[in-house]
C-alpha cells in the first residue's frame, strides 16, 4: 500500500475526532481517506461528480484541500457513508464518501501509520541534522566559556565595589609607590619646597 501523501488534516464530528488526508489515485485529483483508526471512507476526487458541484472536477480537489488546510470542512457521518462538506464555498458544497470494506479499511489503516511513523523519523533525522549544524557552527571553546560567564563572578577589576563588598580596603604604606603598588621607594620622602621670596 504507498504511502499517504498528507497533509493531514483533523476533524471533529460529534464526539468524535477523525483524520482526513488525500493520496494520488486513479482519478485526476487523487482519493480523499477519512478515518477514526477503526474505519475508514474513501471518496475519489474528480473520478465523478461530487455531490451539488458545479465546479470542474480538478477544481473541486484544489478547493477542498484549501477548505481543510483553513479549518472549513465539516464531516457529517451517515450509514455507509460520510458526507464532507465545504462550508464557505457554494459551487463546491459536499463530496460524498464511502465507507471502505474492513479489510481494505485495515491495509488503508495500516498504511497511514507507517506513513505517519517514516515522516515522523524522517524529520527527526531532519531536526537533529539542524542542531548538529547550529552546535558546530560554534566553537566549543566559545560555548564553554559563555555558559562559564553565566555562573561565575566578574573577575574584572573595572567593575567598582560597593560599601558592601566582602574585600577589605588596603592600606597605603608611607613610602609606597601610588603608580606602582607594592614598590618602596629607596629614598625618603622629600616634600614641596616652598620658597618665600
Amino acid at each position: 500500500m504507498a504511502e499517504p501523501a498528507g497533509p493531514f488534516y483533523l476533524l471533529q464530528a460529534g464526539p468524535g475526532r477523525y483524520l482526513c488526508y488525500c493520496r494520488p489515485g486513479p482519478g485526476p485529483g487523487g482519493t480523499v481517506y477519512v478515518t477514526d483508526a477503526l474505519e475508514v471512507w474513501a471518496g475519489e476526487l474528480g473520478g465523478g461528480p461530487a455531490l451539488d458541484c458545479r465546479c470542474p472536477p480538478e477544481e473541486h480537489g484544489a478547493k477542498l484541500r484549501e477548505a481543510l488546510g483553513r479549518g472549513a470542512a465539516a464531516l457529517s457521518l451517515g450509514e455507509g457513508k460520510a458526507t464532507l462538506q465545504l462550508r464557505e464555498e457554494a459551487r463546491c458544497s459536499a463530496l460524498e464518501l464511502f465507507k471502505l470494506p474492513i479489510a481494505e479499511a485495515r491495509s488503508q489503516v495500516q498504511a497511514l501509520v507507517f506513513g505517519m511513523a517514516g515522516r515522523v523519523e524522517s524529520l527527526e533525522r531532519r531536526l537533529e541534522a539542524a542542531v548538529e549544524t547550529l552546535t558546530s557552527s560554534y566553537s566549543p571553546e566559545k560555548n564553554v566559556a559563555r555558559s562559564q560567564q553565566l555562573f561565575l563572578p566578574d573577575p574584572s577589576p573595572r567593575k567598582s565595589r560597593g560599601a558592601g563588598s566582602a574585600l577589605p580596603a588596603k592600606r597605603k604604606i608611607p613610602g609606597e609607590s601610588l603608580i606602582n603598588p607594592g614598590f618602596k621607594s629607596k629614598k625618603a620622602p622629600s616634600g614641596v619646597a616652598f620658597e618665600d621670596s
